[in-house]
């Protein structure tokens, strides 16, 4: 099946819902407008279509391979990243003193959606140079940008983000990867590191590696950790490039997805590395990564959920078996049955739900950089925190469920592997692992983002999502309203609740437990005030009897498909959250094993 990148859909959802305009009016992008959006969708289009979809399927039948110390990505792979890097695209939203062409961030996001929609395992590489752009940005030394920033910005060099350990994962203040310092202002770093993405390829002449590390006198724990810049080449005084620097692959993983991406298990052995940021607050200074990270994980997410549903849409137009209950007709394809039509329904407006997400969170995370005023900076970087973690878990699952309900599309030919569908599922099911797994996002939301402000940026969101419902009742009537607000409700019910516990010290398990349901509640119900945001916006241009009629009287039709199938469920995450710690903490290991 040939893929095609959702740009209708983007444009639409940058503008009607997520308010890029916003943004162009700060005036903090001077080459952006309009015409400029649809260009840069149409060529990412073109490209993820032309070059990056073809290679999908190769990827995931060869994989890469690691042999004398050297990664060979799947055939294909290197080629197509270097006409990438040719055009421009890992340079979107870097700085123009960089070589970038400083565009919004919401916008490189959408453009990179058609990138992971074609090809997820590609994505992956020019992902984690982005994030490296952007801890260089905020952390880097001028000698460090200078050197390595442009490069990266030009697509010339890769970054990797080099975190896990064996006996680190999620607690990275267990990791013992070390940094001695040389003298000269270098250090020489030792360790092993596990799971590092495109850790290692033959597609450009250097690599730059974003490690964490100890110094030999630092603290234990997360207190302890540093980071550290070093590249698969040594650079000159004069940028060229030298001998090879003391680390290597030992290997690349054998997964359950993404096989296109070399995914490395990485030796240090005294390699020459230098200090990025300050000493001991490495952990910190990741983050920019990671947050970086995070969001276009959740972009993954819609990615790869784009990718199964039309992938599912166009086997079930193509399927023929049984009779229409609407039209009668006999030897009907399988998307003429309810439950068919039902799965791809709800695949669609989940698709769209959690794209104006991830979209709406660029936005904010460009607003609370370029807003014209203090208090609008502050509240737009409220957004942006809150949003974050619910852009990355949600949508990941999003990727999962969506991915999952192909394969049921499908049938039992969704089961085996020549169909395509299982690969989009197997793919899928790292993101919401990745970064942080979806458990951590849900913990991040409740344990920091949620209080931080005192509450005050979910309370602003509350109020926004009641200003939509407010204005419902001119479309709709009936159960669509009364779905939201319930919704709506229940949102406000549980942010209190939970703000509630969080000032009781006795009450942290309880908080904890909520976590999960509270993050996915946020997640149905903030989807849910999107597409009603996006079909209030269709009401308005067909009464102005601007666009397609059809396509935008799709758009309110989605929002309700969203509130029966998503919203009509809010009560039993509502229950969930209210469960408390102290039933979990009776669910002991021995009840679990007997």
């Amino acid at each position: 099946m040939t893929f095609r990148a959702p740009v209708r859909d983007l444009a639409f959802t940058l503008q009607a819902v997520a308010g890029i305009d916003q943004v162009a009016a700060t005036g903090a992008f001077p080459d952006y407008d309009a015409d400029l959006l649809g260009a840069v969708l149409e060529a990412a289009a073109q490209f993820s279509e032309g070059v990056l979809a073809p290679l999908n399927r190769v990827g995931d039948q060869k994989g890469s391979t690691c042999v004398n110390g050297n990664v060979t990505p799947a055939p294909g792979f290197s080629d197509a990243y270097r006409q990438f890097a040719a055009g421009g695209w890992t340079g979107l939203s870097a700085q123009a003193h960089s070589g970038g062409q400083q565009l919004p961030k919401a916008l490189e996001l959408a453009a990179y959606e058609t990138v992971h929609a074609a090809n997820m395992a590609f994505g992956l590489c020019p992902m984690l140079s982005l994030a490296t752009i952007e801890a260089l940005e905020t952390h880097g030394t001028d000698a460090q940008k200078e050197t390595y920033l442009t490069k990266l910005v030009s697509g010339e060099w890769t970054g990797a983000m080099v975190l896990t350990e064996p006996q680190a994962g999620s607690d990275l203040g267990a990791l013992t990867a070390t940094a001695v310092p040389v003298g000269d202002g270098t250090y020489k770093l030792t360790g092993q590191k596990i799971f590092i993405t495109w850790g290692d390829h033959d597609a450009t002449d250097n690599i730059v590696h974003m490690v964490l590390a100890r110094l030999p006198d630092a603290p234990a724990g997360p207190k302890g950790i540093s980071l550290f810049l070093t590249s698969k080449y040594l650079v000159g005084a004069d940028g060229t490039l030298g001998e090879r620097n003391a680390f290597h692959p030992v290997s690349v993983e054998h997964k359950l997805g993404i096989h296109g991406s070399p995914t490395c298990v990485m030796a240090y052995e005294g390699a020459i590395a230098e200090l990025v940021g300050r000493p001991n607050e490495g952990l910190s200074h990741m983050f920019v990564m990671m947050n970086a990270a995070r969001l276009a994980v959740g972009v993954e997410g819609v990615g790869i959920a784009e990718r199964a549903y039309q992938h599912a849409l166009a086997y079930a137009q193509e399927r023929k078996q049984g009779r229409s209950v609407w039209t009668g007709q006999s030897n009907a394809p399988i998307v003429d049955h309810p439950d068919v039509r039902r799965l791809l329904s709800v695949m669609k407006a989940k698709v769209a739900a959690a794209r104006a997400i991830c979209l709406s969170t660029g936005v904010a995370a460009d607003l609370a950089q370029h807003a014209p005023d203090e208090a609008a900076r502050k509240r737009w970087k409220g957004r942006e925190d809150l949003f974050t973690p619910i852009a990355k878990a949600w949508s990941t699952d999003v990727g999962v469920e969506v991915a999952s309900m192909g394969v049921q599309v499908h049938g039992g030919m969704g089961f085996i592997e020549e169909t395509g569908a299982a690969q989009y599922y197997r793919d899928a099911r790292i993101a919401p692992i990745y970064e942080g797994t979806n458990g951590i996002q849900a913990m991040d939301l409740v344990g920091r983002k949620l209080s931080q402000d005192g509450g005050q940026s979910a309370r602003d969101l509350i109020a926004d999502m009641k200003e939509t419902l407010a204005k419902l009742p001119k479309l709709y009537s009936g159960k669509p309203v009364e779905r939201f607000a319930n919704a709506v409700e229940a949102v406000e019910d549980a942010t209190m609740w939970l703000l509630d516990a969080k000032a009781d010290a006795k009450r942290g398990a309880d908080v904890l437990t909520a976590a999960d349901a509270y993050l996915k509640l946020l997640g149905d119900v903030t989807g849910g005030w999107m597409l009603a945001k996006a079909a209030l916006w269709a009401r308005a241009e067909l009464d102005a009897g601007q666009g397609d009629p059809a396509w935008l009287e799709g758009k309110i039709t989605l929002y309700e498909v969203y509130a029966a199938n998503v919203l009509g469920h809010v009560s039993s995450r509502l229950a969930t959250i209210g469960q408390g710690g102290a039933l979990l903490e009776r669910m002991s290991v021995d009840v679990l094993v007997g």
